[in-house]
Parts: C-alpha cells; structure tokens; sequence
C-alpha cells in the first residue's frame, strides 16, 4: 500500500519520550526514532530494537504491525501513530503478548511532509 498524496506522517520522525522507559533506555544504541515511508514499510529503532514496519495510512495516522530484534531475540507486534495539533506524533506500540508503551516523537528537521 501506498500513502495517500495528503499524509502528514511521511519522514523521520525522532522519538523523544515514552510512559514506560527513560530517555537513556530510548536512546541506547543510538537515537530512537521512527521512519515512515511512503512506499508501506518503515522501521523503528530504540532500546536495543530495531524493527521493520508494514504500514497502513491515513492523512494524519499510520497503523502497523513489526517485526525485528531486541537484545538478539525475535519480536513482533503492532502499533499506531497519530499526528497530534502542536505537529508531535503520539505512537502506540505494543509487543504480541508484551510491553505496551505510549511514545512521543518530533519530525526530525531534515524531513518534510508529504
């Protein structure tokens, strides 16, 4: 699936915060952060994750379910993110039988809006 020519969320996306883990978990291997390209995929990396993404849009949402690695072991899940009014990202993510977690994340300055 393709975004369509009006979403808001296409870019890199720098995750800032999160309800369950302090900034220096976020940020332990390098900086957390969020791509959300327009092509269906993406990927998030933060902790020690990485993950790829299957993207679904709309103009001021994405939904996806992931894929990826965290300290070496196999994870997976799904998530949400939502473009808030002041231009953050509220992201829902959730390991399959695991962590839940709210995130929040601000658009990097080298990407724009599609």
């Amino acid at each position: 699936m393709r975004a369509p020519m009006n979403c808001q969320l296409i870019g890199r996306w720098r995750i800032v915060e999160a309800d369950i883990w302090d900034r220096d978990y976020l940020d332990l291997v390098e900086p957390a952060s969020l791509t959300i390209q327009a092509d269906g995929h993406g990927e998030i990396t933060f902790g020690a994750m990485q993950a790829a993404l299957d993207l679904e849009y709309s103009r001021s949402a994405v939904f996806f379910t992931w894929a990826g690695f965290d300290e070496m072991d196999e994870v997976a899940g799904s998530g949400s993110a939502e473009l808030h009014d002041d231009g953050s990202m509220e992201i829902e993510f959730a390991y399959h039988l695991g962590d839940e977690a709210v995130l929040k994340a601000v658009r990097t300055t080298s990407s724009t809006a599609c």
